[in-house]
């Protein structure tokens, strides 16, 4: 609604829970209030549409390389959007986006990090495929902390978009 409104680039928009969080092919996503970074990017790139899978990659490796720099654990990338710790999934990315046939008009980069989850807050059906940070660390993770370190790496990896220097 805000990328629709004309909101400038850059605006970021964080919820401390979601009702009907998602991801890819519409499956859920757990997102309990607290425990958690579940947050959305605008961006208005300069791109064609076919070119817009580099927003994925670049905040996947951003993703990746900010909670290893806050935790000290060693994230996996599942192309294109899932971020693996010892084979479950920790975080996802869900790219959104309105173009016109050459021309990007609009994404909305969608994060979502299990970030101070308990086991026993996952549903029994995920318990082998997802993980949070403070499972894998064995301790709460500062949630602002880690979010100006993804916000920090991301925001390099577009400047490097932008520029044309993807690779």
């Amino acid at each position: 609604r805000l990328a629709r409104g004309g909101m400038k680039e850059g605006a970021v928009v964080f919820a401390e829970s979601q009702s009907r969080g998602r991801g890819r092919l519409g499956r859920r996503w757990i997102s309990p209030a607290r425990k958690g970074l579940w947050f959305s990017i605008l961006l208005r790139p300069d791109l064609p549409p076919q070119s817009a899978t580099q927003l994925t990659v670049a905040a996947a490796t951003a993703l990746a390389r900010a909670i290893a720099l806050h935790t000290g654990l060693a994230p996996e990338i599942k192309w294109p959007n899932d971020i693996l710790i010892g084979g479950k999934k920790v975080a996802g990315i869900l790219t959104e986006l309105t173009a016109e046939l050459d021309h990007v008009k609009e994404v909305v980069l969608g994060i979502g990090v299990d970030v101070n989850l308990e086991a026993a807050e996952l549903p029994p059906e995920l318990r082998k495929t997802a993980t949070s940070l403070k499972i894998e660390c064995g301790q709460a993770i500062d949630r602002a902390g880690l979010a100006v370190a993804i916000l920090r790496e991301l925001d390099g990896d577009y400047e490097r978009i932008r520029q044309g220097r993807f690779e």
